[in-house]
């Protein structure tokens, strides 16, 4: 049961999510919005470009505010660019993972980086 429908096009006001502070007004109308219980559809119809900056800002936040079965009921997301959602995924895994275990993840960061 969809209760929710938001053009991303509409929020961002162009074709382009690539802006830290759209990726953070989205999160924030995204939490707002899920801890009401409304299930939202986000349509990404018209957005040419889009970075893991914006994704983690917008969508990687919400793993650690809700669990990842009440995302999936949740959130669905439409007319996104094939490659995009490729992006999408790799974003929500880090964030999994992320907010799973921080600390561990952090750990393994610095050890790569040196």
């Amino acid at each position: 049961m969809l209760s929710m429908w938001l053009s991303i096009y509409s929020l961002v006001g162009n074709s382009f999510c690539t802006n830290v502070d759209d990726g953070q007004l989205l999160y924030d109308w995204l939490n707002r919005t899920l801890k009401a219980k409304q299930v939202i559809a986000l349509d990404f119809q018209n957005i040419e470009i889009i970075t893991p900056t914006f994704l983690n800002i917008a969508i990687g936040q919400l793993y650690r505010d809700f669990a990842v079965e009440f995302i999936r009921a949740h959130l669905t997301v439409v007319n996104m660019l094939p490659e995009d959602m490729a992006l999408l995924k790799r974003v929500v895994d880090t964030a999994k993972l992320f907010y799973s275990d921080p600390e561990r993840l952090q750990n393994s960061i610095n050890e790569i980086s040196g």
